[in-house]
């Protein structure tokens, strides 16, 4: 017997159901970017001005709440990649995505982790939005190596690995502090990108 699919919390129609579920949403997101991923759901309920009953009836698990609050920035992330797909200088359009996915996936701390592990776990209510999301990206980067502009034996695991590593570096920087991801990134591309050679070699 399959698995039961994991639960993907939906915006109620009734109006009084709406309006707690966009309450509980707004407060969820602005707890997560001040507090991290391991924000209290009581005190998200608190802002919300809901009991916490109702917030689990909307979001029966933190992992159903992130997904939510997440949820529009990962289908950003697919729409720019697909928007990127015909430019004609696929390093620059896969330069561009990457770093709009490093500050997406960076959003407040915890969230690298959490995408990371829905990444490869199908249980997770993230997983379907994490795996296009890597999917697109992952076209942006062959586009890349068809051009022989990035080295060709990079994976797209491996791609994402480096987003992470960048990612990372961005969600730990202390506040009012240059962050470090751009440089990471820049460091990065040094790596990966196929350089010409020296003139009559």
């Amino acid at each position: 017997m399959a698995d039961d699919p994991p639960y993907i919390a939906q915006r109620p129609k009734r109006a009084d159901g709406a309006r707690n579920y966009d309450a509980i949403l707004a407060a969820a997101r602005k707890a997560f970017e001040a507090e991290g991923s391991d924000a209290a759901l009581e005190d998200i309920a608190a802002r919300a001005g809901v009991a916490i009953g109702t917030l689990y009836r909307h979001f029966p698990t933190r992992a159903a709440l992130v997904e939510a609050a997440t949820r529009d920035g990962l289908a950003h992330l697919i729409a720019r990649a697909e928007g990127l797909a015909d430019e004609d200088d696929p390093l620059a359009a896969l330069t561009e995505w990457m770093d709009c996915a490093v500050h997406h996936i960076s959003t407040f701390r915890g969230l690298v982790g959490i995408l990371t592990q829905s990444m490869y776990d199908e249980g997770t209510p993230s997983h379907a939005a994490c795996a296009a999301m890597h999917s697109s990206g992952a076209d942006l980067l062959r586009a890349a190596q068809r051009a022989e502009l990035i080295r060709p034996d990079l994976t797209a695991d491996e791609l994402f690995d480096l987003l992470s590593g960048a990612a990372w570096v961005r969600e730990n920087a202390r506040p009012g502090q240059d962050d470090g991801s751009e440089r990471f990134l820049r460091l990065v591309l040094e790596g990966i990108v196929v350089h010409a050679p020296p003139p009559g070699r």
